[in-house]
């Protein structure tokens, strides 16, 4: 089986530390815990920018502080999240393309999240892809429902992004799509064939929908965005601990893991940082 993808979702724009007190804030913790990942088995950190005190911000000068101390310490691939918080306007969102990660997300959907509305229209969604395309950043595509990988297909018929597309299937937000297995199977089944796909499972679906997607050839996203505790009742304390357990699994099963270079070359990625 192709080598496993590992991606770190290591602190997101909802996951605060009176829910996780490991969550990292800061560019220097934000890079601490990517290393961390790295060393777990992660090729890739998805990341978002927060203040000091947890606020969260797409401010160009945070992400560009986090993707510079990220690379001072790793060699891990770079993921931006252009989602940054639901009240966020989309120049907001996109403000640090410019710094060319080597990854960015595009939800290509509106979506009920919780007693929230993550908004994402279509010419929304055309400008994120147009700036994401204008820096050479690849997208991953986010979906949480079905709706969104018809859009994502609209986008490359359109000439907006280049095929072929990863996708990461984000199940089990309230208000989105459930965490139900069948519903992995259903998505990965609409997708072409030429693409790739992880999934990321919300809360205790995190790893159960993990090890489903290692078994059937796909890639994981694991992390203290989504999923704040290693077991029942037990919280982790940091997201390598929610790779480490990927890892293990992916071994009992025969599942190699990719290391930045595979993963670069699987997903075609320019490494801005070779």
């Amino acid at each position: 089986m192709e080598p496993l993808i590992i991606t770190a979702a290591v602190d997101g724009a909802e996951t605060m530390r009176e829910h996780n007190p490991n969550v990292p804030y800061t560019p220097e913790e934000i890079a601490t815990e990517a290393k961390r990942c790295r060393e777990a088995g992660a090729c890739m950190v998805h990341v978002h920018g927060r203040l000091e005190d947890g606020t969260p911000t797409q401010d160009r000068e945070t992400f560009k502080q986090i993707l510079d101390k990220i690379r001072e310490r790793t060699d891990i691939l770079v993921q931006f999240s252009t989602g940054g918080a639901v009240w966020m306007s989309v120049e907001e969102r996109i403000e640090a393309v410019d710094l060319k990660p080597d990854m960015a997300t595009l939800t290509t959907g509106t979506v009920n999240f919780g007693d929230e509305v993550f908004m994402n229209s279509y010419p929304m969604i055309c400008e994120i892809a147009a700036k994401l395309k204008e820096h050479g950043v690849k997208p991953e595509i986010e979906v949480f429902d079905t709706g969104m990988v018809d859009t994502a297909l609209r986008l490359v018929k359109e000439g907006r992004v280049d095929a072929p597309l990863h996708f990461d299937f984000v199940l089990g937000v309230p208000g989105g799509m459930g965490a139900r297995p069948q519903n992995l199977d259903f998505l990965v089944n609409m997708i072409p064939e030429d693409s790739t796909w992880s999934v990321a499972g919300i809360g205790r679906h995190e790893l159960p929908l993990a090890y489903k997607a290692i078994d059937m050839g796909g890639h994981v996203r694991v992390g203290l965005e989504d999923n704040v505790y290693v077991e029942k009742g037990v919280l982790a304390q940091g997201s390598w601990e929610l790779v480490e357990k990927v890892v293990s699994y992916a071994k009992e099963v025969g599942r190699p893991i990719s290391d930045p270079n595979h993963a670069s070359a699987l997903l075609g990625l320019s490494r801005m940082n070779a």
